[in-house]
């Protein structure tokens, strides 16, 4: 028997089973973990995946990934598993969900998902609780409302994963990934009508907060000179940023800035966290002491609230643990060829910097030139040393 017909057996007996106590399966104490090991995992394996790491790889070479679940109120902080070949970069996405979540019906985890896959700049993503099983194109920016339906590109349900099952193995299995049949779907299916690249989207929100910031702080703060307000605009950001992706890495707690939105002194509360987070990482980035405008500022509660509300779910579209480096950096080099000038009428104007304008933009470096210099370089100087030999290298 080929490694198809052998899937399709096994997928043909899952299929059975869960016919059998669908009632059982479909209550709510039957949770998400109990359908992962009972039937997603199982259906990936079929699928010819490496679930479990049976193979042994090193942790940077698993095929599949098992994301942490951190719950936040009912958000999930990452999807459940991220697939992968050779210890590349990820294909896609699988959000799991217990079977009395209606999938079709629900906007929460499709919602999810497209966030996921968006924030990642994967083309699709998977929802299933192996009951129904729904493919989502994550090339359009997500938005909370949206109905479940929006971006959907395919839905099927268990009763017809064997007539589907040409269609399963020749999309997702680990042999049609490894043939090119995987991107061939992605390129086919996938509607680009209407895309969004999560790296424009997210400089378009950074200019928003710097605007929004920058017309607050000019109007509460009328000493600040034009220079003076580039400075703290661009410091005030940065610094929220910073401590937000370390919330969604798992490097500070889950709502810490949000726990700033209280006692009606919010800009006082954030100067506090700026605080700890100098005393934790001393990077400079939250040094007060050399910082001599920050502490002097006022900025009022609503604008401080819009913005760190703002990058948080639901109404955030960014998940930071999944937003890459390189989209972090070319977005940041764009933002900072910009400066800001406050109007006659009080309003900010965001523009490129004069020697910026005259080179023609910023172009952030591939990353494959960025992997090519540091192998070349700092690769050869470290290779096979210990961090402690690493150290004393000068």
């Amino acid at each position: 028997m080929t490694n198809k017909e052998i899937g399709f057996k096994k997928i043909k007996d899952l299929v059975t089973r869960f016919n059998e106590q669908l009632l059982a399966y479909k209550k709510s104490d039957y949770n998400e973990t109990q359908t992962r090991r009972d039937f997603i995992d199982p259906f990936f394996k079929a699928l010819g995946w490496d679930i479990d790491n049976e193979q042994g790889y090193a942790e940077s070479y698993r095929e599949v990934i098992h994301e942490d679940r951190v719950k936040v109120g009912k958000a999930t902080k990452a999807p459940d598993y991220s697939f992968r070949i050779g210890g590349g970069n990820r294909l896609f996405f699988v959000e799991a969900k217990k079977p009395s979540v209606s999938i079709k019906e629900d906007i929460q985890p499709a919602y999810q998902v497209r966030r996921y896959g968006w924030s990642a700049k994967l083309n699709i993503s998977v929802i299933t609780d192996f009951e129904e099983f729904a493919i989502y194109d994550c090339t359009k920016k997500p938005n909370p409302t949206d109905k479940s339906s929006v971006a959907r590109v395919k839905y099927i349900t268990f009763n017809d994963y064997e007539k589907e099952w040409d269609f399963l193995w020749n999309t997702f299995s680990k042999e049609a990934v490894l043939k090119g049949s995987f991107d061939k779907f992605i390129g086919g299916n996938a509607n680009k009508k209407g895309t969004a690249t999560v790296d424009k989207e997210f400089l378009n929100s950074l200019d928003q907060w710097r605007t929004l910031l920058a017309e607050t702080i000019s109007k509460e703060n009328k000493q600040l000179d034009e220079d003076e307000l580039n400075y703290v605009v661009q410091q005030t950001l940065d610094r929220i940023i910073f401590l937000r992706i370390c919330e969604d890495r798992s490097i500070e707690p889950y709502g810490t800035l949000q726990n700033t939105l209280k006692n009606d002194e919010y800009y006082k509360n954030l100067l506090q966290e700026f605080k700890q987070a100098d005393d934790k990482y001393n990077s400079g980035l939250f040094d007060l002491k050399k910082d001599k405008l920050s502490h002097t500022l006022s900025i009022n509660n609503k604008t401080l609230k819009t913005i760190i509300n703002q990058l948080y779910y639901p109404e955030c579209p960014y998940e930071f643990s999944v937003l890459s480096v390189e989209i972090l950096g070319s977005a940041y080099e764009q933002f900072l060829g910009k400066t800001i000038t406050i109007n006659n009428r009080g309003k900010a104007v965001i523009e490129l910097k004069p020697e910026v304008r005259k080179a023609g933009g910023v172009y952030y470096t591939p990353q494959y030139i960025v992997d090519y210099i540091v192998t070349n370089t700092i690769g050869n100087l470290t290779q096979n040393k210990t961090p402690k030999e690493v150290a004393e290298i000068k």
